[in-house]
């Protein structure tokens, strides 16, 4: 009976080979080794059916011993790839790292081994989740997220082994399969930053890379399509090294392959910068408080307001907008007059409107986390939050958490409603995008601002909860890629700091002392250009992630499956 190719076991399945070698060493086997095995697998069916002798060892599964070092290395170099310490071009070694330990790794070996890589990514990168409530939260959203690090891994292991055998040809290895790997990897982050409950799209590459030397990609492609042009090129550079290619009939030599991986780097960056247009500027008050915003401050009501109020410069010159953090009015003024007298006291002193924030409560009793504009005429528009944090200002399913964490579920007891107004109003003459706290993170919401004509965006956030951890730093950073992506200037305005003036192209122009009661006056240039990201970045998103998706099922040995299964 012939040989179905299912029993046919490729060394790059995890599996020994004969003679006992194991891993990545069979790949450096001679020529009559590869000889003789070709032989041996071509019984029945004959040898043209399969790849060139010796490609089957080109991604072949590391050992447990030396993948799961390189997975918790891996997790570990790419946390410290983001604030702080912000080591950025750490990325690019973390990500080999935890490539090499998916390669053509089984399933479930797979998914464990990104499973490891991800908590050892998630649990110090997110460590400022436990600030004030404990490890309880921390560990349950680090373990949590560290599931999709385990989804991704699968997915990669296999499209080294099924990808890997429909593209035999060394361009196929070397160029093609990369791309299937940074389309999968763009996709888990994309997932996981939907789902579930709106999702968590922290800890991305793109990300990371907010000051690096691929940053100014993000107005093309946006923050996951950074994801996916970094991933790519690690995974290129892994090919290089690992596939054995010929020419002329000779190995091609470890220089050229250097030279074309540096190539490739250098054909990236060459990439111009967009050239973002922007037409004039307004001069904007930001004012950071410093007051006990915290949900464990148990501040006297009015406490905040009046630190907001201490620390805005009323004799500041030619002030055309003031802004204030999410959370600095506290109540609606609408319903409290001290709070409404506070707000035109500011007015009338600096002589420009006011963009504050508070909490609103509808006549039906839904709350919402707003921001609202504020001048001499009163209340004049608002924007309620759309994304309102899951376990932070609303517990979804409630019943359920409450029997499982009844203690802290139970310091939760408003839940905020997810707004449904346009997140760019008019203020001073001009169209300002706003985004309160972690709705900077939303890639929806930041190409919304650009699409409704926003020619600046205010990043209204309240940090004090995390005092003295990395959050406000990392949340900063979000904003830098924002603002990029968007082509527009972005000031981000925290209760407590991280307080920046940032312009179109990432660079800071402004910033003030954090924890320090105190504003900074910055004439804000105004985007008027429309970058490739806003009118794509999703699709983008999309097609590589579905893409990356089918190709790997379409590769799927499904023939092989039946054949065995009939055999």
């Amino acid at each position: 009976m012939p040989v179905p190719e299912s029993d046919v076991r490729p060394q790059g399945d995890g599996s020994t080979p004969p003679g006992g070698t194991s891993g990545r060493a069979s790949a450096n086997a001679g020529p009559a080794s590869a000889t003789a095995r070709g032989a041996s697998a071509g019984v029945g069916r004959g040898a043209a059916a399969l790849p060139p002798a010796g490609r089957r060892s080109d991604f072949a599964a590391l050992p447990l011993a030396q993948a799961f070092p390189l997975a918790v290395i891996g997790g570990v170099l790419f946390a410290l790839a983001f604030p702080s310490p912000g080591w950025w071009f750490l990325a690019y070694p973390a990500l080999a790292c935890m490539l090499l330990a998916a390669m053509g790794q089984r399933a479930r070996r797979a998914a464990w081994l990104g499973y490891v890589a991800g908590a050892a990514f998630w649990i110090p990168a997110i460590s400022w989740a436990g600030r004030y409530l404990g490890p309880v939260p921390w560990f349950a959203l680090a373990l949590f997220e560290a599931a999709f690090f385990a989804l991704g891994s699968v997915a990669i292991a296999l499209a080294y082994r099924w990808v890997a055998r429909v593209l035999p040809s060394t361009a196929g290895r070397v160029w093609g399969l990369p791309a299937v790997v940074a389309a999968l990897w763009t996709g888990r982050e994309w997932f996981s930053g939907s789902w579930p409950y709106g999702g968590f799209a922290w800890g991305r590459v793109g990300l990371s890379q907010s000051q690096g030397p691929f940053t100014h990609l993000a107005a093309y492609v946006g923050v996951l399509g950074v994801t996916f042009v970094v991933v790519y090129c690690v995974a290129v550079v892994l090919s290089l090294a690992l596939v054995t290619p010929r020419a002329l009939g000779r190995p091609v030599r470890v220089p050229f392959r250097v030279a074309t991986a540096g190539l490739l780097v250098a054909a990236v960056l060459a990439v111009p910068a967009w050239p973002t247009a922007t037409d004039g500027t307004i001069r904007i008050e930001s004012v950071q408080g410093n007051g006990p915003a915290g949900y464990f401050d148990r501040a006297a009501p009015g406490a905040v307001l009046s630190a907001q109020v201490a620390a805005t410069d009323v004799d500041a010159k030619g002030v055309d907008l003031v802004v204030w953090p999410e959370g600095s009015a506290e109540f609606d003024p609408r319903q409290q007059p001290v709070i409404a007298s506070a707000l035109d006291q500011v007015v009338d002193g600096v002589g420009a409107p006011i963009v504050a924030g508070a909490i609103t409560q509808t006549p039906s009793g839904v709350l919402h986390n707003t921001s609202f504009v504020w001048t001499k005429d009163g209340w004049q528009s608002s924007y309620d939050k759309k994304r309102p944090v899951p376990f932070g200002e609303y517990v979804p399913d409630r019943w359920f958490f409450s029997k499982l964490a009844p203690s802290l579920i139970g310091l939760l007891q408003r839940d905020y409603t997810p707004g449904t107004k346009p997140n760019v109003l008019s203020v001073a003459g001009i169209k300002a995008g706003i985004a309160i706290c972690f709705d900077i993170v939303d890639d929806g919401l930041a190409i919304d601002m650009a699409r409704g004509g926003a020619q600046v965006i205010l990043a209204q956030t309240n940090n004090a909860d995390f005092d003295g951890t990395d959050e406000n730093l990392q949340q900063l950073e979000i904003a830098r890629m924002r603002a990029i992506e968007t082509g527009r200037s972005l000031v981000n305005i925290s209760t407590v700091g991280a307080s920046q003036v940032i312009d179109p192209t990432g660079r800071t122009i402004d910033r003030v002392p954090a924890y320090t009661a105190t504003s900074m006056v910055t004439d804000v240039p105004l985007g008027t250009s429309t970058t490739p990201a806003t009118l794509a970045s999703g699709s983008i998103a999309l097609v590589l992630s579905l893409g990356g998706l089918l190709v790997l099922l379409a590769c799927a040995p499904w023939r092989r499956r039946r054949a065995a299964r009939r055999a």
